[in-house]
């Protein structure tokens, strides 16, 4: 079967950069495979043709961040779930987004759909109760980290690890001189990335709070360099949010080239969330913040299972960088944390480099081809 006929949903732009990578493999196996649903511009690369732009899923927490778009969200899953049904693709793959994917899943399932799903939903960090959503909906898991597939199959979910296709992508030692030649930035300067977010609310809720600290770190330190790295799309309200904050002359704002920014940097300031695993991966000291409205801060606490919400430290079990969350974070907490970090002596900062060398290693795998190994023998079940 050389011709695949694939449905596949990635809802923002971690989901767009994992989910074309997956193609890589996938095509690779099905040359002429056909793929088609909800994504962005890396899947677009790849020969995917999209319905819907995965910005129309990037939403978050609770309350009325999520109630203002619940019903374009839900009329679209409405949608799509009409056209698969009809069409019948040979397997829909849903990319993370399991608030979104979990149900369309289950849909094409119970009509007899193959269904996998990829990227593990946190159960292991917040949110268990879903552990009977996944098995109820999917086929298989594609999972990143390498606890989760025994996990899952203590619940009766099958699934298998495939690694992390960025540790893959990003270089073990990554070259910061020529990432600051490219972004403009000295040489001989230090660099503090950026990095508020990629969804709407999360600039809404950090991206004023991320400036006004880098204006305190510039008290501090004249001659620090700030790098922005901005989803196109975000572009209007983080340069609206710098202009705010009174920082616009002093922030090198760009449009995507996170990994560019941070390769560049010496420490970033970073929302939790994917991107938080890519700073480590490019093993660089960093202080994690979020904040959210209050009902999203309160249910998430209730639901939360792990002392920690960063990505490096869950995988490390460990405060092995710092994060400041709600109203811990304010500007100066932040600040004070980075300059904190950027005192750091040369033996901590060598032995942070090494663990997250380690944890890069480990989930270093041919994920692109690991995965399409495994959906093979699911389309052959």
């Amino acid at each position: 079967m050389n011709a695949l006929n694939l449905a596949m949903v990635a809802g923002e732009t971690s989901g767009d950069l994992l989910a074309g990578l997956m193609l890589d493999g996938l095509r690779a196996r099905w040359p002429e495979l056909r793929a088609s649903g909800i994504g962005g511009p890396q899947m677009a690369a790849r020969g995917f043709t999209a319905w819907w732009p995965h910005e129309k899923l990037s939403v978050h927490g609770y309350g009325w961040e999520v109630l203002r778009r619940y019903r374009e969200i839900v009329g679209i899953r409405r949608q799509l779930k009409t056209r698969l049904l009809l069409q019948r693709p040979d397997l829909l793959i849903g990319v993370d987004a399991p608030d979104f994917n979990l149900d369309l899943e289950a849909a094409l399932k119970a009509t007899g759909v193959k269904t996998v799903h990829f990227v593990c939903p946190s159960v292991w960090a917040w949110r268990a109760e879903r552990l009977n959503a996944i098995r109820r909906s999917v086929d298989h898991v594609l999972c990143l980290f390498p606890f989760e597939p025994a996990l899952l199959a203590s619940h009766g979910i099958a699934a298998t690890y495939v690694g992390h296709p960025l540790a893959q992508v990003i270089p073990l030692e990554p070259d910061r001189a020529s990432a600051r030649v490219k972004l403009g930035l000295r040489q001989d300067a230090p660099v503090l990335a950026l990095l508020p977010g990629s969804r709407q609310s999360e600039i809404a809720h950090l991206a004023v709070r991320f400036f006004q600290t880098a204006a305190l770190v510039r008290q501090a330190q004249a001659t620090m360099q700030f790098v922005v790295p901005a989803v196109p799309a975000l572009m209007p309200a983080i340069e609206q949010a710098a202009r705010a904050s009174g920082m616009a002359e002093h922030l090198t704002i760009v449009a995507g080239q996170s990994h560019t920014a941070l390769a560049a940097c010496d420490l970033t300031l970073i929302a939790s969330g994917t991107a938080t695993l890519e700073a480590a991966l490019f093993k660089r000291p960093m202080v994690i913040a979020y904040h959210m409205s209050a009902l999203s801060w309160q249910i998430m606490r209730r639901k939360k299972l792990q002392p920690w919400v960063g990505l490096p430290n869950i995988l490390c079990q460990d405060f092995v960088v710092p994060e400041l969350l709600q109203q811990a974070a304010t500007p100066r907490a932040l600040a004070d944390a980075i300059l904190t970090g950027l005192a750091a002596k040369p033996a901590q900062v060598a032995g942070l480099h090494q663990r997250f060398t380690e944890l890069h290693l480990q989930l270093r795998q041919d994920t692109p081809t690991i995965a399409a190994h495994a959906i093979e023998k699911i389309l052959q079940t």
